[in-house]
Formats: C-alpha cells, sequence, structure tokens
C-alpha cells in the first residue's frame, strides 16, 4: 500500500515549475484591458485609423 505522508516528503517540484514561477511574480502579467489599452495606444499615436 501506498504511504502519501511518505511519498510526500520525497516530492521536489521540477525545476521548470520553479523558473516559471519565478518570472511571473517578478513580471506583472498583461490582462485583456491592459492590451487593449496598449493597442489603442499604439494606434493614437500611428494615426491609422
Amino acid at each position: 500500500m501506498i504511504n502519501f505522508e511518505e511519498e510526500l516528503k520525497k516530492f521536489h517540484p521540477s525545476l521548470e515549475v520553479e523558473e516559471v514561477e519565478e518570472n511571473v511574480y517578478q513580471n506583472k502579467p498583461l490582462d485583456i484591458t491592459d492590451l487593449l489599452q496598449e493597442m489603442l495606444k499604439e494606434i493614437k499615436d500611428s494615426d491609422t485609423y
């Protein structure tokens, strides 16, 4: 039978997951509102409607 407590003690997350988590927290992820505002600003600055 599997001893879940022992297995959890052995568990170590992969480095890739830790790297992604670190990058996400360091960089503020953009949501759709931020992206739309940036697009509108670019359009306004380029004067191409």
